[in-house]
């Protein structure tokens, strides 16, 4: 099978709340047609991403066009969760033009790329490009370094810090595996600033990878997709800190689900929840919340100490009115008194 006969697949990495789902959301509203599929990998137990994008109700991506694989990164399960989902959909009669995989935000892009050489996926599916999302305000407030061996001689001369430096070598790998950088947010960032991360993200990719500028994730799909990279055929340009080993696991991150008491009043939860990510080493917080006398569910998402809430449609006949938020954060995480402080 020519490549061009083969369905194209976008593979869509970035850190946490990096804007990934907004991307795709954008994507679906303005595919130009094209009947797309998605696979959304969730970490955690509480799939938020995948439910904001059915609430989308596309022609174009139909929630059974939608899968969400939820028993851990995509990376560690390519064999037993991703090759069988995508087999599943070369197997309908109705094929996808277009596969985006959105990958959790602790996934290593590498090992999935990988996946797509495996024998029966390659004769039937490409790698169209590997886009990798960045929180522009994030990077310019230094949560992502320019020089990751300097902060690492920086945790080692304080013997009080923990010296592993896990974020960066994700988010270096996520660079590394890039075909094209999303420097998203960027609203949120001067001209000058935008111009130094620019300078400095290009400086450590790839010269083939382009920097692209977005808001909102929202960038014209002809954009994104088609890049024909084929880059399942040049994994070895593709430089991964974990290349010396197939076998990895997340074991520097932790993920709970917070069964909250449905509130009454949405800023006493939104304070409660940035008390706690003050106090505790949280990454990234997301869920659903049923206010009392609302008919709309709330969407909590949460980045570092950035917090956004919004309602986003109305709840479903029979739907369970529950409130639920997942913490995701560096191991270590104290459950318990994250717990008793979202509940207080």
């Amino acid at each position: 099978m020519r490549n061009s006969e083969k369905i194209p697949a976008t593979v869509i990495t970035g850190f946490l709340g990096a804007g990934k789902t907004s991307l795709i959301r954008n994507l679906i509203e303005n595919s130009g047609g094209k009947k797309l599929a998605l696979i959304i990998n969730e970490f955690g137990d509480l799939g938020v991403d995948g439910e904001v994008l059915k609430g989308c109700g596309n022609e174009n991506c139909s929630e059974e066009d939608i899968v969400e694989l939820a028993n851990g990164c995509i990376c560690c399960t390519v064999a037993d969760d991703f090759l069988p989902t995508i087999q599943a959909l070369l197997d309908r009669e109705e094929r996808p033009d277009h596969i985006i995989v959105e990958t959790s935000g602790l996934a290593l892009p590498k090992p999935l790329v990988r996946a797509f050489g495996w024998p029966e996926v390659r004769t039937q599916v490409t790698v169209d490009g590997v886009i990798t999302v960045i929180d522009g305000p994030a990077y310019r407030d230094g949560l992502f370094a320019s020089d990751p061996l300097a902060v690492q001689a920086q945790r080692e001369a304080d013997e009080n810090l923990d010296h592993e430096s896990p974020l960066e070598e994700l988010f270096e790998d996520q660079l590394n595996c890039a075909d094209m950088v999303l420097l998203n947010k960027s609203d949120m960032l001067e001209t000058q600033d935008f111009e130094k991360a620019a300078t400095e993200i290009q400086n450590r990719v790839r010269p083939s990878v382009k920097i692209i500028k977005s808001s909102h994730g929202k960038l014209d799909a002809k954009v994104l997709l088609g890049i024909g990279a084929m880059a399942e055929d040049d994994l070895d340009a593709r430089k991964s800190h974990h290349d010396d080993s197939d076998d990895h696991e997340h074991d520097d991150f932790d993920s709970f689900v917070v069964n909250l008491t449905n509130p009454a009043d949405v800023d006493s939860l939104i304070s409660k929840l940035e008390t706690a990510i003050a106090n505790h080493n949280i990454l990234r917080a997301k869920g659903f919340i049923a206010v009392q006398g609302k008919d709309m569910r709330l969407v909590i998402q949460a980045v570092g100490n950035r917090i956004q809430h919004y309602f986003d449609r109305d709840w479903k006949e029979g739907e369970d009115r529950t409130s639920r938020l997942v913490i995701i954060g560096e191991h270590g995480l104290d459950q318990t008194a994250i717990t008793a402080q979202l509940m207080d």
